[in-house]
C-alpha cells in the first residue's frame, strides 16, 4: 500500500472482515484479542470495527490508556502538591479532569491552586526559567513513548542550573503490565479502582494481543517476545487504520488456528526490532526502574520510573516530601465529608482496564458517569475507552 487512502479501503476493509471470519469459523470458537493501546481502542471504535468483527472476534480494551492507569494514590498526590503553598503544578491536559479521592487538578485550580496546561515537559522547563522565583512540578505521566521528551526536558533543566524546577513521576513502563494481565493475580477487589482483581471468573481468556504502535517505536518489536516464548501469546505490533488493525486481527487468528505463536512487527514502516536505542538511552540516563501502582491492576514490580539518586534534586516526592504528607491528610479528611465517595467506589475503570468489562457494562456509564461529568479517567481520556465507547458507539447502547 503505497497511498494513505488504501489503509482506509472500503474494499480491502471487507475482504480482510470476510479472512479473519473464514478463519473463525475453521477454528470453531470466537477469539478474544485485547487492543493494549488507547489510540487503538479509539481508531477500533471510531471506524466501527468491533461492529463489523461483532460475534467472531472479541475486541477488549487494556490498560494502554497513561491517563487512565495512573493510580488514586498519585493522583491524590499530585492534588496536594498543587495545593501546597509556592508551587505551580504542570501538566498535559488530560491529567486536569481526573478524579482521585480527594478531588482533581481542576477543582485544586478553582480552589485557588496554580495548576497550568502545557504540551510539553520542554514547555514546563522554560515556564520555570522565566518565573525563576516560584517552584515548578511537572506531572511525569506516561508510557516509554512520552518518557523521552521528560528526560530532555531534565537535561535541559540542568544545564540552565535551574533550581525551581522538579517533577513527580508517576511513569509506567508496558511490558510488565502485559505480564501482569497474563499471569493470574491473586485477591483484591478492583472495584475501587486500585487493587488487582486477577484470578476472577470473569476475566476473559485472550487469545492474542494487538501490541502498541506509538510505544513499540520507542522499545522495539522484540521487546514482547517474551509473550510467545514464556506464555505461548501471539501479539502484532500494530498501525492505527483500520486496515493496519484489520491485518493484525488477521495475522492473530492465523496464529491461534495453526496455534503458533509469535509476535510480528505488522507497522515496520515506523516500528524496528531494536526500537529507538537513542530514545532508551536518554531514558536511562535519568531514571531507574520502580514498583508501580496501577489502576485495575495494583503494584506490579519495576514497572515504573523513579529519578536516579544523582538527579534527587528534581525529585518532587523527595523535595517536598512534607507538603505531600500533610497535603494529603488534609485533602483525604476533606474528602470523607462529601458524597463524592459512593460513586467513585461503584465506578469500574479497573475491570474496564483489565479487559474483564466492557465499557457499557459499568452501571455508572452514559448515566452517572459521562465525558462531561466523569466519575472515573476512563471517561475523561482522549485515549479512555469510555470516552470512546461514549462518543463513537452510540453511547454503548449496544453490547
Amino acid at each position: 500500500m503505497s497511498r494513505a487512502g488504501d489503509f482506509r479501503d472500503p474494499a480491502l476493509v471487507k475482504a480482510l472482515v470476510a479472512a479473519v471470519r473464514r478463519d473463525v469459523e475453521a477454528l470453531g470458537r470466537p477469539v478474544t484479542l485485547m487492543e493494549v493501546c488507547g489510540t487503538h481502542t479509539v481508531a477500533v471504535s471510531r471506524s466501527g470495527l468491533r461492529g463489523l468483527l461483532h460475534g467472531f472476534v472479541d475486541l477488549r480494551s487494556g490498560p494502554g490508556c497513561p491517563v487512565c492507569v495512573t493510580s488514586e494514590t498519585d493522583l491524590d498526590r499530585m492534588v496536594a502538591l498543587a495545593l501546597a503553598p509556592g508551587t505551580v503544578v504542570v501538566t498535559f491536559g488530560d491529567m486536569v479532569r481526573v478524579p482521585g479521592t480527594v478531588g482533581t487538578l481542576e477543582e485544586a485550580r478553582a480552589a485557588g491552586a496554580d495548576v497550568r496546561v502545557v504540551y510539553s515537559a520542554e514547555g514546563a522547563v522554560r515556564a520555570a526559567a522565566e518565573e525563576p522565583e516560584r517552584l515548578f512540578v511537572f506531572l511525569g505521566v506516561g508510557f516509554e513513548t512520552t518518557q523521552p521528551g521528560v528526560a530532555l526536558a531534565l537535561r535541559e533543566a540542568d544545564r540552565l542550573g535551574l533550581e525551581n524546577f522538579c517533577i513527580l513521576s508517576a511513569h509506567k513502563t508496558l511490558p510488565q503490565a502485559l505480564r501482569a494481565l497474563i499471569e493470574p493475580a491473586a485477591g483484591g477487589d478492583a472495584r475501587g479502582g486500585d487493587a488487582p482483581g486477577g484470578g476472577r471468573a470473569d476475566r476473559p481468556r485472550l487469545d492474542g494481543f494487538i501490541l502498541p504502535g506509538h510505544v513499540s517505536a520507542v522499545i522495539g518489536r522484540r521487546a514482547y517476545d517474551f509473550m510467545a516464548d514464556e506464555y505461548g501469546l501471539p501479539g502484532a505490533v500494530a498501525g492505527f487504520e483500520p486496515v493496519d488493525i484489520l491485518v493484525a486481527v488477521r495475522e492473530l487468528v492465523r496464529s491461534v488456528r495453526a496455534g503458533r505463536a509469535r509476535v510480528l512487527n505488522l507497522y515496520s514502516r515506523v516500528v524496528r526490532e531494536e526500537g529507538n536505542p537513542r530514545a532508551r538511552a536518554i531514558v536511562d540516563r535519568f531514571f531507574e526502574p520502580c514498583p508501580a501502582e496501577w489502576r485495575g491492576l495494583g503494584t506490579i514490580p519495576a514497572s515504573g520510573l523513579k529519578l536516579r539518586p544523582e538527579w534527587e534534586r528534581f525529585d518532587a516526592s523527595v523535595r517536598l516530601r512534607a507538603a505531600l504528607e500533610d497535603g494529603l491528610a488534609r485533602a483525604r479528611a476533606r474528602a470523607q465529608r462529601t458524597g463524592h465517595e459512593r460513586l467513585r467506589r461503584a465506578c469500574r475503570c479497573g475491570d474496564v482496564l483489565r479487559g474483564e468489562l466492557l465499557p457499557p457494562e459499568c452501571p455508572l456509564f452514559g448515566r452517572s458517569c459521562t465525558p462531561v461529568r466523569p466519575v472515573g479517567p476512563c471517561m475523561v481520556s482522549t485515549e479512555g475507552s469510555c470516552a470512546a465507547y461514549y462518543r463513537y458507539e452510540g453511547r454503548g447502547d449496544r453490547v
